[in-house]
């Protein structure tokens, strides 16, 4: 037998394993073996006797909890099993949260320590109560494009949608008495981040990892943040291949939209919004990954996503409205949905991967292969090294003009947005240009 999730041996007893009981008790229960080496040999421990009587004694004083405290002997040699119940409520150690992961014992803090008290307590983050904001403080907008999104899946009775807003929120159970859960606040109020720092999504197109070329930051409800961070990859991240059925163009992009929208919406509606950070979007030439800090469910492996397994959504109330407006489904079976969509449409499987800082998707992009009938657009580098004009024209338009946007700089030369982009990133590097002022409200300036 190995260490694992629900055994732990050590040689000898001491005060400090007391942090290993209330690892286990926080978990599924456990047993802690004292007398045993890393190999689970009998080695045998001194005065077994008296930590008969020590041990649930400082249990009881120190964790507040009992424990079953059984001596063995073997080869003449005496060896202790103090057996662990899990215990539904939070178990503290001198004001210490100690939890048992897998054969680790890992101490509780920050986001992390929130969820678990929360869950503990039988409550999710996204239930939690916010004073100081009302139903009168939430988007008409957000909510009329819920109630069309609802109409069109059908999941929500007829009745329900000609109610009030006020009585639709609360028929969503995104009410707790006279308070909007957080929940509501980031469905349908116009500035969640008001409320949880972070609620937002960051793209970013790399050159490599510490190249980033240009970014935006999607804010706005949760229905809004999947509409324009779609809208984005698909049109300005994501180059597309370009065939011909005659004289028809198609573009064919190198991630099924349907693996793309699913990822995104899990990204969205299973983040651990508590850990205040953004969900973080890399595009690169070759894949695009997709974070955000989110955890798998207490207990879960990578073994148990990637199989069969019941839906278990980290925000109950965010993926019940999502449900309703027709953005998931409820059986999860996303990740095999993602896997068969790409090997259908010719990519490679995303890979998945969940550790310490959060959750990730990463989609490879297939090699696009070239026929009498298809032609590829070339890389945005490619195009930006081979058209010598692009770099003197934006700075020559832009010395003209110097409050036009970069789709407007396109326009004039006859190029690409993202063209233009890629080059003007180039300029801005080189010293030959700089945008002066906020974001919006700023303008150009050649400095060569």
């Amino acid at each position: 037998m190995k260490e694992n999730q629900n055994i732990e041996w050590k040689q000898s007893w001491r005060d400090e394993y007391l942090k290993w009981i209330c690892g286990f008790a926080n978990a599924e229960g456990g047993t802690l073996v004292i007398g045993k080496n890393d190999q689970g040999e009998v080695v045998g421990v001194e005065g077994a006797a008296k930590l008969l009587v020590d041990i649930p004694n400082k249990v009881r004083d120190i964790l507040g909890i009992v424990v079953a405290v059984n001596l063995h002997t073997q080869a003449g040699l005496d060896w202790l099993e103090v057996v662990v119940d899990a215990y539904p409520s939070p178990i503290s150690y001198r004001g210490e949260y100690h939890l048992r992961s897998g054969s680790t014992k890992q101490e509780l803090r920050g986001a992390a320590l929130d969820r678990f008290l929360l869950r503990k307590l039988g409550r999710h983050w996204d239930g939690v109560p916010v004073p100081y904001v009302t139903k009168a403080d939430l988007d008409p907008l957000a909510i009329k494009n819920f109630r069309k999104l609802a109409a069109k899946s059908r999941r929500l009775g007829v009745d329900a949608l000609a109610e009030s807003d006020a009585v639709l929120v609360e028929k969503l159970h995104l009410t707790e008495g006279p308070y909007l859960k957080r929940a509501a606040t980031l469905l349908f109020h116009p500035d969640p981040e008001k409320f949880t720092s972070g609620a937002t999504v960051k793209i970013g197109l790399f050159q490599t990892d510490s190249a980033l070329l240009y970014q935006d930051v999607v804010g706005g409800d949760l229905f809004t943040q999947i509409d324009k961070t779609l809208d984005l990859l698909q049109t300005k991240y994501l180059r597309a291949g370009i065939s011909y059925e005659g004289a028809q163009r198609l573009e064919r992009l190198p991630v099924p939209e349907e693996a793309l929208r699913e990822a995104v919406i899990n990204a969205i509606a299973h983040k651990d919004y508590g850990a205040l950070v953004p969900i973080q979007i890399s595009v690169y030439d070759d894949k695009l990954m997709i974070w955000n800090a989110g955890a798998l469910p207490p207990d879960w492996s990578m073994e148990r996503l990637m199989g069969k397994h019941p839906s278990q959504p980290a925000n109950p109330d965010i993926a019940r409205t999502f449900f309703l407006a027709g953005r998931i489904e409820s059986w999860g079976r996303g990740i095999d949905m993602m896997c068969r969509t790409c090997l259908d449409y010719g990519s490679p499987a995303p890979k998945f991967d969940c550790d310490s800082t959060g959750f990730w998707v990463e989609f490879a992009f297939a090699a696009p292969e070239l026929t009498e009938k298809t032609s590829v657009k070339t890389s945005v580098k490619t195009s930006v090294k081979t058209s010598v004009k692009t770099p003197v024209e934006i700075l020559r338009i832009l010395g003209l003009n110097p409050n036009l946007t970069l789709t407007e700089v396109a326009a004039e030369i006859g190029k690409t947005p993202r063209t233009i982009e890629l080059a003007t990133a180039k300029l801005v590097k080189e010293g030959k240009l700089k945008y002066v002022g906020p974001q919006k409200g700023g303008h150009w300036k050649v400095l060569a």
